[in-house]
Parts: C-alpha cells; sequence; structure tokens
C-alpha cells in the first residue's frame, strides 16, 4: 500500500499524538453537547391528553445536529443520547414509560420508535445536505425528509405496540405533529442556512 493511500484511509495515522488527542477531545465535546441539547429539549414537552406520545422539542434538537454535523458524527451524538437514556439518565421526555431501556423497548414505550429512529434521521438529514449548496431549500428539504424518518417509525412502533389500525396510528401519532413539525424544520432549516451565509461571509 502507498503511502498516499494509507494517508487517505487513516488520515490521523501521520498527526502528532497531541494533535491527534485534541481532535479525540473536541468530537467527544460534540458529542456531549450534542446529546446535552437533545436532552434539555426533550424535556419542553407538552403531553397531549388524546395520544400517549407528547409533543416535543427533541425532534427540532434531531434536525439540527443533522443540518450541523458530518452524517458519522450526527448519528453519534445521537446514538450517545440513547446509550444515556438506556443507563437510565433522565434524558427521554416524561412520559409514562419507565426509566431506562424500559422506556425504549417497554410495554409503554409508546415514543420508542420515534427515539431509536433519531440516529437515522440525523445521518440521513447530515448526508443530504452536504449534497447541496446548504441553502434554505436544501436544508429544508433534507430537515423534512428526516422528520418524514422520525414520525414513520414513531407511526410503526407504536402499531405493533398497540396493534392499532393504521388509520388510529395516524391519527395518534403523526397527524398531531405535523404543524409543529413543519416549524420545527423551517426554523432549523433557516438556522442551519443562516450559518452557513455568516462563515461564507467571514471566510
Amino acid at each position: 500500500m502507498s503511502k498516499e493511500i494509507y494517508a487517505q484511509l487513516n488520515p490521523t495515522a501521520g498527526a502528532v499524538p497531541g494533535t491527534r488527542q485534541a481532535a479525540w477531545m473536541k468530537t467527544a465535546g460534540i458529542v456531549l453537547a450534542g446529546s446535552a441539547l437533545v436532552a434539555v429539549c426533550a424535556h419542553i414537552a407538552l403531553p397531549l391528553y388524546f395520544t400517549p406520545v407528547p409533543l416535543s422539542l427533541a425532534p427540532f434538537a434531531v434536525l439540527v445536529i443533522g443540518l450541523f454535523l458530518r452524517p458519522g458524527l450526527a448519528a453519534a451524538t445521537l446514538g450517545a443520547y440513547l446509550v444515556e437514556g438506556a443507563l437510565g439518565l433522565p434524558v427521554f421526555s416524561p412520559t409514562p414509560a419507565a426509566p431506562g431501556l424500559a422506556h425504549l423497548f417497554g410495554p409503554a414505550a409508546f415514543t420508542g420508535g420515534y427515539l431509536l429512529s433519531y440516529p437515522l434521521a440525523a445521518a440521513l438529514i447530515a448526508f443530504l445536505v452536504r449534497r447541496s449548496n446548504r441553502g434554505l431549500v436544501p436544508a429544508a428539504l433534507s430537515a423534512a425528509l428526516g422528520s418524514v424518518v422520525i414520525l414513520a417509525c414513531g407511526a410503526l412502533w407504536l402499531a405493533v405496540l398497540t396493534h392499532a389500525s393504521l388509520q388510529s396510528v395516524f391519527t395518534l401519532a403523526v397527524l398531531p405533529f405535523l404543524p409543529g413539525d413543519a416549524l420545527k424544520v423551517v426554523a432549523a432549516a433557516a438556522l442551519a442556512a443562516g450559518w452557513v451565509r455568516l462563515r461564507r461571509r467571514n471566510a
């Protein structure tokens, strides 16, 4: 294997140990900060009397993370968030489900599908937006597709868990959240596009 190919496959192989350690610390800091953002947003939640799924700002944080981070890093950040919750840390939205793994897989884990979709949705958003000019419209479309993934996984999970009809699941798990999710998509896209314009202006 030539030195050039080896360097491409191992970008940190020739780095100074201190530089490599700093890079790992920066990555870890981003993951922890991102998972903390999702946790804070998850606790900004409004229970709805007609559905077991609360209205939460957590999906907004997922969209933001997907728009700002690389696909792998975005997925790792949301994966860390799920691990934190599975270990019993109070990072999930308050629901009747028990803490820890039961919040994801227990009999009352009505939000488990939404939560488990977060790494996939964030990685998809990051993948799509990085293949565009990162303007407002591409960012909004990328975030919208990620939001669809979250809603679809949440609805599918609820259907399996409750054995309800597709119409009932759509009414409980998708329809109530469409207006709010549309606002989250626009807000996240505007934030990301504004950040890109600011960086280009200061470059």
